[in-house]
């Protein structure tokens, strides 16, 4: 380890890899809540929060853990429960007057057309407005989970459909 009247130790969580404080530190001059997306291999949560003065405060949640109760039985570690999480989320965030959100993806590497903002997508299309390109959002045909069918016996598409106009129909 250096030392020396010079050297600084690095705060713990930059050290552990979890916060980019720089980017945080932006994020919360904007005042406005942040759409956090976390993804793990089978799940993906997705929350906004809001920086409070004593810490930060979850308003909405939805894990794809969640989808489970609309009848989704497919895998959740993929890009179609990743849009489907974030269109739940994005329809609780309009019943609780919530309008608008910062996407925040961490120290995750993005993709265009990946699993993160796949979520973000589902978010959008429930009516949040979030700052975005639509360039970078996955094609209609993969968020339908068209690209898994291919290779796999249970139709995904279907399931994608009938999950979608139930979360729909719950919240209109």
């Amino acid at each position: 380890m250096a030392t020396g009247s010079r050297y600084r130790v690095k705060f713990r969580r930059v050290r552990m890899g979890k916060t980019d404080y720089r980017a945080r530190k932006q994020l919360l001059i904007s005042r406005k809540p942040r759409l956090v997306v976390r993804k793990s291999l089978k799940n993906t949560q997705i929350q906004i929060i809001v920086p409070e003065q004593s810490g930060d405060m979850t308003l909405v949640c939805a894990n794809t853990q969640d989808l489970k109760k609309y009848g989704f039985t497919a895998p959740t570690g993929n890009i179609t429960s990743a849009y489907l999480a974030g269109l739940l989320l994005g329809y609780r965030a309009k019943k609780k007057g919530q309008t608008e959100a910062i996407a925040d993806l961490g120290l995750y590497h993005t993709t265009k057309g990946g699993l993160l903002y796949a979520a973000i997508k589902g978010a959008v299309d429930a009516g949040l407005e979030i700052p975005h390109d639509p360039k970078i959002f996955p094609t209609q045909d993969r968020i339908m989970g068209k690209h898994i069918d291919t290779y796999r016996k249970t139709n995904i598409a279907e399931q994608f459909t009938a999950v979608k106009q139930k979360i729909e129909g719950e919240f209109r």
